[in-house]
């Protein structure tokens, strides 16, 4: 456990400065160009993590590279009203290649990322609404911030120094996403702020002690953050009056074929991790840290996602599909490579780095035709994927895994790099 213990929590090292969000990461910190350049080898057992491109292809930045000495834009309008009469904003960030990310107070939904294939069509590769009305009802976290607690604590309930708590119950017998109205059903505060090579918003936003049955006033900040070399970033920070746990994380769902255009069996996935949790049939992690080795959760190389997920194994029955958590391979903290996704026909290419200790991927299993997203969009089976960077599900309920819990005098931070980019030449 020594390997990735408490690993993202604490001692990021972020830094604020003039010129730069409050809650940015040092430029020696945070990723550049590839996101598995050959100096973050940290490895699997006997293989050798390499960066992609040099795996599967020339990986390039896309076809406006030589612009990147713009100055990224920001744009601040009116999103809509809620129920209750609450403003909400929209803002939307444009970077000097064109790549554009959108997203909003109201849950900190991102709306849409656009980026460009390669042959230079631009789509966005996210699903989602047109209008606040529709992240307003049922829906399965599209683009949502969750919070406070990302991913399921079994039965709703957990014992913290004594004393035991209980949550909400929303999923089946378990709380899921931090329970009925978790940070993604809140107004956040948004501050933006622009510079020669980034621009983006803080989103802050402070949790009442007892709001979901968590203990302790919760004070958050969450930075958005684009960059000119394509690079989203989310910089998290939190601090407690009371013990509570914490895990944040975004649970966008992409296509990167575009929005709408078919399922994602065709995308190849590779992980960066030779270990994952095993569920029991409500999702809860067993506790064991099982090896991927011959089975279909083996993504150590780069594989489609559709080769093995109907194969008869147990755990792809539990979930439907892959709904479970892999065990990043880490040595301390900091950023480490945690995926790259990466779909053929469009030649978009999706890398993450994370300081977390685990990463969720959910295969859109859920996904069955009943939810109409933008421009008509029907969301069938598998029409999304979410990559979810995080600590491990049930952690406060399992002293082994990496620990969630948040201490005052402690500052919670965590930080996960999205860098989009594409691979191969465009046809002639």
């Amino acid at each position: 456990m020594a390997a990735y213990e408490d690993a993202g929590i604490r001692g990021l090292g972020a830094s604020a400065a003039k010129g730069r969000p409050p809650d940015s990461i040092p430029s020696t910190e945070r990723p550049m160009r590839a996101i598995f350049p050959a100096a973050l080898l940290v490895g699997l057992t006997g293989t050798l993590f390499l960066s992609a491109c040099e795996r599967e292809g020339q990986q390039n930045d896309g076809p406006a590279q030589a612009t990147l000495a713009a100055a990224p834009t920001l744009e601040r309008r009116p999103f809509g009203t809620t129920a209750d009469g609450q403003q909400v904003e929209l803002f939307t960030v444009t970077n000097a290649t064109g790549m554009k990310v959108s997203f909003t107070n109201y849950g900190g939904v991102i709306t849409a990322i656009e980026v460009p294939d390669r042959r230079g069509t631009v789509e966005d590769v996210t699903l989602g609404f047109d209008s606040l009305q529709g992240y307003l009802g049922e829906h399965p976290y599209f683009g949502s911030l969750i919070g406070r607690y990302g991913n399921r604590i079994a039965r709703g309930r957990f014992t913290l120094d004594g004393k035991e708590y209980r949550l909400a119950v929303n999923n089946g017998p378990n709380a899921l996403h931090g329970g009925r109205r978790g940070f993604n059903r809140v107004i956040w505060s948004a501050e933006p702020f622009q510079n020669d090579s980034s621009a983006g918003a803080v989103l802050t936003y402070t949790s009442a002690d007892g709001e979901e049955g968590y203990p302790g006033t919760l004070r958050t900040s969450v930075t958005y953050t684009l960059t000119n070399d394509n690079s989203l970033s989310f910089t998290y920070r939190a601090t407690t009056d009371k013990p509570t746990p914490v895990n944040l994380t975004q649970h966008a769902y992409f296509n990167l074929a575009g929005d709408g255009e078919g399922d994602i069996l065709a995308h190849r996935l590779q992980l960066n991790a030779s270990r994952f949790t095993p569920v029991d049939s409500t999702l809860i992690p067993t506790g064991e840290l099982a090896s991927v080795k011959n089975t279909p959760f083996d993504f150590t190389q780069p594989v489609s996602i559709g080769a093995r997920i109907n194969q008869p194994d147990q755990q792809l029955k539990f979930g439907g599909g892959y709904d479970h958590t892999w065990v990043l391979a880490r040595q301390g903290e900091g950023l480490v490579p945690a995926a790259r996704l990466h779909e053929p026909e469009s030649g978009r290419v999706m890398e993450i780095l994370t300081t977390e200790p685990g990463i969720q991927f959910y295969s859109g299993n859920f996904l069955d035709g009943s939810i109409t997203g933008r421009a008509g969009h029907v969301y069938q089976h598998r029409y999304g994927l979410a990559l979810e960077t995080q600590h491990f599900p049930d952690s406060p309920n399992k002293p082994a895994f990496p620990s969630t819990i948040l201490r005052p005098g402690e500052e919670y931070r965590s930080q996960t790099v999205y860098r989009f980019s594409v691979e191969g030449a465009a046809p002639r």
